[in-house]
């Protein structure tokens, strides 16, 4: 019985689910001009491995889902444990923020808050379609992105353009991918009272919102190379991005004969494609860039 306890909240806190916003701490790493490595490791500790499945357990719990989620087609069912557990690394992860600043410890204590109020009942935000999307958009990105950035500095030179552009072109690729990941569990949603961006725009509409938000992030990540003379570095994302925009069409051109290809398979594809090709880039803008 607790065995069976320790998987489901295991597997519902979805620690590889975490590599897919990796993304975002390598931008911030390979762009702050000093880092601090000690700083770095406890940035990456305390997101990856405490933040985010501490989010995705909190989520789990309140939505109670009986089909597929992202990384479990076939979720257990929750129990009190996951939630308890969710609250104890969201609140670890503040107490270890201070090993870093007060500042990023607020950040954490922000985007926890928010994550809570994300799934909570009493506020859910996943209802609302718009500012659910906003607050993924600004907060998975832009806000992640910032905190990382200014965290692992070493010296701090203030707020510059190409950091606010950077935080931009993070946010218009979390952004993309939002409305697909909802695609496919629109009757789940609806049950419960949810209505999704996916929902608001439809099968269609959710491709199309999602390709404007990539086509925007990648001619930012081009204004964002050429501002810091470094082109070479946007025929790599391009290089990177075009495995895919390849699925992400030929998934568009499915949906569209029969819209039951708007499914689980073709969304964890789609996601585990763009995920695997930005840390690929963005790995290489550490290393190499």
């Amino acid at each position: 019985m607790i065995g069976n306890s320790f998987k489901s909240v295991l597997l519902h806190l979805r620690f590889p689910f975490s590599l897919f916003l990796l993304p975002i701490f390598l931008f911030a790493i390979a762009t702050v001009p000093m880092l601090n490595n000690a700083h770095a490791f406890w940035v990456f500790i305390i997101l990856h491995l405490l933040v985010y499945p501490a989010s995705n357990g909190y989520n789990s719990y309140f939505d109670k889902d009986e089909g597929s989620i992202a990384l479990l087609k076939t979720p257990p069912k929750v129990n009190y444990a996951l939630y308890v557990c969710s609250v104890c690394l969201e609140w670890l992860s503040v107490a270890l923020s201070f090993l870093i600043s007060w500042q990023f410890a607020v950040c954490v204590l922000v985007y926890n808050s928010l994550s809570k109020a994300y799934s909570h009942p009493k506020i859910r935000l996943k209802k609302y379609p718009y500012l659910s999307f906003l607050t993924v958009f600004i907060f998975q990105g832009a806000f992640i992105y910032y905190s990382v950035y200014f965290a692992v500095a070493e010296v701090n030179f203030g707020f510059t353009a190409d950091v606010f552009l950077a935080g931009i072109i993070c946010s218009c690729l979390i952004g993309a991918s939002y409305p697909l990941t909802q695609i496919y569990q629109h009757e789940e949603d609806r049950k419960r009272g949810d209505l999704t961006l996916s929902m608001k725009l439809g099968y269609s509409g959710s491709f199309i919102f999602s390709g404007l938000l990539f086509l925007a992030g990648t001619i930012l990540m081009g204004f964002f190379c050429y501002r810091r003379l470094a082109l070479a570095d946007f025929w790599v994302f391009l290089a990177c991005g075009s495995p895919v925009i390849g699925f992400f069409s030929a998934w568009f051109a499915k949906v569209i004969q029969d819209k039951k290809n708007a499914n689980f398979t073709y969304m964890m594809q789609m996601t585990l494609i763009s995920s695997s090709m930005m840390l690929i880039y963005f790995t290489w803008l550490c290393i190499w860039g």
